[in-house]
C-alpha cells in the first residue's frame, strides 16, 4: 500500500524542493501526503479537465510540472479556472502536486535534459549553474553529434516537437553544432548563450524586443511554451515506474496547451 508521500520521495530526491526558485511553488499544492495513492496521472497543467481525467482513471494524486496556484489566492469561489480547479480536486480527494523550477534546475533527469536528449545533444552541461554547484542551474548547452545546415535544424524541431510554428531569428547561413536548450521562459538566458558560443538557442515565450538580443550572433528558435516542456510526463512517468513498474500510472491524454495555431 503506496501514499502519496512515498512518490513525493522520488520525485524530491531527483529535484529537491529547496533547488526551487524563490519566487515557485512547487511542492504538494492540494491534500494529504499520508493518504493511500490510488494512482497517478502526469500532466503539464493542473487544470478541470485533467482533475476530470484522472478522476475517470482512478487516479488520486496529480504530478504536475506547473503549479495550478502560483500566486496568493485570497478566497476560493469558483470565479476563475484556478479556484475552479482546487475545488474540483479537494471535492474529490485528489492530491495535486507541482515539480516545477526545482525539476528545471537541475542537471540528471530534469527538463532541460529532456529537452536535449529529443534533440539528441550529446556533452550536455548547464548554462548557468548556481555557485558552487556545476550540476545545478538554468538552462543547458550542448552539441550535435554532427553539424547541420540551420534550416534542416529548425525543421528537426518542429518535428521531434509537434510545433505548430516557430518564431526565430533571421538566418544566419551557417552550420548548427553547439546548441543551448531552455524550457519555457528562457529569454533571460541570452546573455549566458552568447558567452557559451552557441550556434542555436531553443526556448520560449520571447517577446517582440529580445529577438533582437541575438545581435546577429545566435539563432534563436522559439517552440512555444507547451512545446518546450511538453516531454516533461514522460520524464516523471520513468522516475516513478523505475521503482514501481506495476503501480497505476497514466500520461494524460487532455491537452492543456491553451495556444492553437491557424
Amino acid at each position: 500500500m503506496q501514499r502519496i508521500q512515498d512518490f513525493i520521495a522520488l520525485l524530491e530526491a531527483i529535484a529537491p524542493l529547496h533547488l526551487q526558485e524563490s519566487y515557485d511553488n512547487a511542492g504538494l499544492i492540494v491534500g494529504h501526503p499520508d493518504q493511500v495513492c490510488t494512482g497517478i496521472l502526469f500532466t503539464l497543467d493542473s487544470t478541470e479537465a485533467v482533475v476530470k481525467e484522472a478522476i475517470r482513471k482512478g487516479c488520486n494524486l496529480i504530478v504536475a510540472h506547473h503549479p495550478i496556484v502560483f500566486k496568493g489566492l485570497k478566497r476560493i469561489n469558483g470565479t476563475n479556472y484556478v479556484e475552479r480547479t482546487i475545488i474540483k480536486a479537494i471535492r474529490n480527494e485528489m492530491a495535486i502536486y507541482a515539480i516545477h523550477t526545482n525539476l528545471d534546475n537541475v542537471l540528471y533527469r530534469g527538463v532541460n535534459a529532456k529537452i536535449a536528449e529529443k534533440i539528441g545533444l550529446i556533452n550536455t552541461r548547464i548554462l548557468l549553474p548556481k555557485p558552487g554547484l556545476p550540476e545545478v542551474g538554468a538552462g543547458l548547452i550542448g552539441e550535435l553529434r554532427e553539424a547541420v545546415p540551420e534550416g534542416y535544424f529548425l525543421q528537426l524541431l518542429k518535428e521531434r516537437f509537434g510545433c505548430g510554428g516557430i518564431r526565430h531569428t533571421e538566418l544566419l547561413g551557417r552550420s548548427v553544432k553547439r546548441v543551448a536548450v531552455c524550457g519555457g521562459a528562457g529569454s533571460f538566458l541570452v546573455p549566458e548563450v552568447l558567452r557559451a558560443g552557441a550556434d542555436v538557442f531553443v526556448s520560449a515565450d520571447f517577446k517582440y524586443h529580445e529577438f533582437f538580443d541575438a545581435d546577429g550572433k545566435i539563432l534563436i528558435a522559439d517552440i512555444g511554451h507547451y512545446e518546450s516542456e511538453q516531454f516533461t510526463n514522460e520524464l516523471l512517468f520513468g522516475i516513478i515506474s523505475e521503482k514501481y513498474p506495476t503501480f497505476a500510472l497514466h500520461l494524460a491524454e487532455t491537452l492543456t496547451n491553451p495556444v492553437r495555431y491557424l
